[in-house]
């Protein structure tokens, strides 16, 4: 017995486990910090998704206009990844941030951190988020040496880390105007032949299109991405699962639920002078969202004394 506890199982092998069963649905609801990802994962939550829109605006205080550095995300994706290593998360990696060296780097260095997959998209550098107008594309050559570039550090480093390919040319439009459902079917087809794990078609604007989305792509995992009052018109997770996607990420889901909460308290101190009443969690029960519990066990497990 040498006592050390036996390695679960990391999150990319736990998302290839996943993926690998083609009547399985995965559902990995948005999240942007280590609150959020500490909720989803008490809710039994089997996958997360770091959402880019969302580190944004909790890392830096900006809209999704393509802000965050590789510095950002990366630091940002690795926190949430520790949190539960054996629970998959799925991270935005945006344009891959640079040219092949760069999105080889970035692949290499999320696996590491432990993030099971990302997605790396075919808008410029002056990207923004996916369901705003006006995105502006690289052409089919440069996103697909940014694919080749994330499939061969993938393959390089033994190929568990998931590698998603997306496309915005649905609602976006590349140097030549090429752009609309069509186009966005060349790139994907491009990126299934390179070799990538999983496809991402971003904005699909009818479930006629969906339906024929996941249809084109009978061989390779289709993604499905769920934002309320976006494009995409929303359906339920059963629903994506009959139509035949195989992850749904639903990144404002967190955001949507906050705002809104947190708008409404701070009006209610305005109206009133305190919080709202139902406001009575305490400092305990809100530290314990965030592992208060396991931190003062483990201090006691080694003879620790300062939390008793």
């Amino acid at each position: 017995m040498n006592g050390h506890a036996e390695q679960p199982i990391s999150g990319a092998k736990h998302l290839r486990q996943m993926l690998s069963d083609p009547s399985k649905t995965i559902i990995a609801p948005g999240v942007y910090d280590g609150i959020t990802a500490r909720l989803a994962l008490a809710s039994g939550a089997e996958c997360l998704y770091m959402t880019g829109a969302g580190t944004s605006m909790s890392r830096l205080g900006m809209a999704d206009l393509g802000l965050t550095t590789f510095t950002d995300m990366h630091a940002h994706a690795a926190m949430i990844a520790s949190l539960n290593p054996s629970v998959p998360v799925i991270a935005d990696a945006d344009t891959g941030y640079g040219g092949p060296i760069n999105v080889a780097n970035t692949v290499r260095q999320y696996a590491r951190a432990g993030v099971a997959g990302l997605h790396i998209e075919d808008q410029v550098t002056e990207k923004r988020c996916g369901h705003l107008a006006g995105k502006l594309l690289v052409s089919r050559d440069v996103y697909f040496k940014r694919l080749r570039a994330a499939c061969k550090a993938r393959d390089e480093m033994g190929g568990d880390i998931v590698v998603i390919a997306r496309t915005d040319a649905r609602a976006g439009k590349d140097p030549e105007g090429n752009s609309g459902y069509d186009e966005a079917v060349a790139r994907l087809k491009g990126a299934a032949e390179i070799g990538v794990d999983v496809l991402f078609f971003e904005a699909l604007q009818t479930e006629e299109e969906m339906n024929r989305a996941v249809e084109t792509f009978p061989n390779t995992p289709m993604l499905l991405n769920m934002v309320q009052g976006g494009k995409t018109p929303q359906v339920t997770n059963d629903e994506a699962n009959k139509l035949g996607f195989r992850i749904v990420i639903w990144p404002c889901l967190g955001m949507e639920a906050v705002i809104p909460a947190y708008r409404n308290a701070l009006s209610v101190m305005q109206k009133t002078g305190k919080p709202p009443a139902d406001q009575k969690m305490g400092p305990t029960a809100l530290f314990e969202v965030c592992g208060l519990r396991e931190l003062m066990a483990f201090d006691q497990s080694v003879g620790g004394i300062a939390y008793d």
